[in-house]
C-alpha cells in the first residue's frame, strides 16, 4: 500500500483491478490473457505507486497520439520509444537465451527494410554514401565450428552525416546489402567506419530524452541479419573499440563481446582484394556463430 493511503481507499483500487482482470475471464486464447492480466496489474500498480495525476495521465496519451501521428512506412516511433526505455533489448534477452558460444544478439532497430541489393562476396555496400571505406571479413559457423555455407547475410548502417538512406527524401537505397556466405562460411564486402549517430530526435521520443537529460547518440556501429533453416535467426551489431558512447548507447544494444577493433590503414595501404582506395581506410573482422534453431 502507498504511504498516505487509507485502508478503505486501497481497497476500492484493488477492486477496480480485480474486475478488470475477470473481464477477460472469457478469453479463448489463454497465452493472451495471461498478457492482458498480467498488462492489467502492472499498469495500476504503477499508477497506484506513483499516484499518477489525471494531468499527467493526460500528457501520457497526448504523447502517445503524437507519436502514431509521426510513425510512418519511413518512421516508425513506438520502436524507439521501445528501444530507448530498453525494452527492445529485454525483449531480445528474453527470447535470445545464450547458447555455447553463439553470437550474441541486439536491437534490429528502426531503419532495417526488405529488398536490399544483393551483392557479390568483396562487394561493396555503400553504393555511394558518404564515409571512410571500411573493409569487414568473417566466417558464419555453427556453435561445433561446422562452416555454414549459403547463409544469407543482411548489412545496414548509417552514413557520416548520421542518416540511413530511407531518412533522406530522395528514394536513394544506399548502405545497405545482402548476401550470402561462401561454401567454407567465409564472408566478405566493403562497407563505410561507422560513426556515432543521433536516433530520431524531433518527436517525442527525442522531446521526452531531452527532458530527463539523456542523450539520443548511438555507439558506432554495423547492423547484422543472418537467416540459414535450421539456426536461430540472429539479429546483431558489431560496435567500434574505443567509441566513447560504448556505455552511453542510448538504447542499450552494447554487448562487450560485440566490440570490435577497426583497425586504421595509411593512405596507400594495398586492401585485401586490390582495390584503390583514396585516403586511408579501416579493417574489422567480425566471426559469427549460429545458436540452433529452437535453442
Amino acid at each position: 500500500m502507498s504511504a498516505g493511503v487509507s485502508p478503505e481507499q486501497a481497497a476500492r483500487e484493488e477492486e477496480l483491478v480485480e474486475r478488470v482482470v475477470r473481464s477477460f475471464d472469457d478469453c479463448a486464447d489463454p497465452r493472451l490473457q495471461q498478457l492482458m492480466v498480467s498488462l492489467t496489474r502492472h499498469l495500476h500498480a504503477f499508477v497506484r505507486d506513483v499516484r499518477l495525476t489525471e494531468a499527467e495521465w493526460g500528457a501520457a496519451v497526448d504523447f502517445l497520439t503524437r507519436a502514431g501521428h509521426i510513425t510512418d512506412d519511413r518512421r516508425q516511433e513506438f520502436i524507439l520509444l521501445s528501444d530507448v526505455f530498453g525494452v527492445s533489448m529485454q525483449t531480445i534477452a528474453v527470447n535470445n537465451v545464450a547458447y555455447a558460444d553463439a553470437t550474441e544478439a541486439t536491437v534490429w532497430g528502426p531503419f532495417f527494410v526488405d529488398g536490399s541489393p544483393e551483392i557479390e562476396l568483396g562487394g561493396d555496400m555503400s553504393f555511394g554514401a558518404v564515409g571512410q571505406p571500411c573493409w569487414v571479413e568473417g566466417t558464419v559457423s555453427d556453435t561445433e565450428g561446422n562452416p555454414v555455407a549459403g547463409a544469407l547475410v543482411e548489412v545496414w548502417e548509417a552514413d557520416d552525416e548520421g542518416l540511413y538512406d530511407v531518412q533522406y527524401d530522395d528514394d536513394r537505397t544506399s548502405a545497405r546489402a545482402h548476401f550470402r556466405t561462401a561454401d567454407d562460411g567465409s564472408y566478405r564486402f566493403w562497407a563505410i567506419t561507422p560513426t556515432p549517430y543521433p536516433i530520431p530526435h524531433d518527436g517525442p521520443v527525442g522531446q521526452m530524452l531531452a527532458a530527463v537529460g539523456r542523450s539520443p547518440y548511438r555507439a558506432s556501429h554495423l547492423h547484422f541479419l543472418i537467416r540459414e533453416p535450421g539456426f536461430r535467426e540472429l539479429v546483431t551489431h558489431i560496435f567500434v573499440a574505443g567509441d566513447e558512447l560504448l556505455d552511453h548507447d542510448s538504447v542499450f544494444g552494447v554487448k562487450d563481446s560485440l566490440v570490435k577493433e577497426f583497425l586504421e590503414q595509411p593512405a596507400g595501404t594495398p586492401t585485401p582484394d586490390g582495390r584503390l582506395v583514396e585516403g586511408s581506410w579501416t579493417r574489422t573482422r567480425f566471426d559469427i556463430v549460429l545458436a540452433p534453431e529452437g535453442a
